[in-house]
């Protein structure tokens, strides 16, 4: 359904906030961005920097990167909890949306209802738990998806 992209830029943005803002181990943060490249390693894409210098309609300097990475990997979407830090008709330049998580997974839903119900039943089985404790999990962050999913659980 999607094909997740990301730079060494990104993955590093990612351990420091699982760091600070999560209060994750090194080792913890090593673990997930192992467990991701493996799963995923065609995800890794390289961004030359002239690219993220060129999108300067990116207001942040330190944000320019992750769209530089969306052009490189032909993205549709940027998925980011951060989305006033970018600009719609900035993005729409470059033919790309940005969702937050929550959003990005009710499109999800949308387009596949029945594969986002196996995804999460193959998730809850990896765990020993069943689906409603991997939905509960989700709300924090994922408020309006789990909303939907109680709504039209099966």
């Amino acid at each position: 359904m999607y094909r997740p992209v990301w730079s060494e830029e990104i993955l590093a943005e990612m351990a420091k906030a699982m760091k600070t803002k999560l209060g994750r181990s090194t080792a913890e943060v090593a673990w997930r961005k192992q467990q991701m490249n493996h799963a995923f390693p065609e995800a890794v894409i390289s961004v030359p920097p002239e690219l993220v210098r060129a999108v300067e309609c990116i207001p942040d300097e330190d944000d320019r990167h992750v769209l530089a990475a969306a052009i490189m990997a032909h993205a549709d979407t940027i998925v980011t909890q951060n989305i006033k830090h970018f600009p719609k008709d900035c993005l729409e330049k470059f033919g790309v949306l940005c969702q937050t998580a929550d959003d990005f997974l009710v499109h999800q839903y949308h387009l596949r209802p029945q594969l986002i119900f196996d995804k999460l039943d193959d998730q809850a089985a990896g765990i020993s738990k069943d689906r409603a404790y991997v939905i509960s999990s989700l709300k924090a962050s994922a408020s309006e998806f789990c909303k939907l999913l109680e709504v039209h659980t099966l």
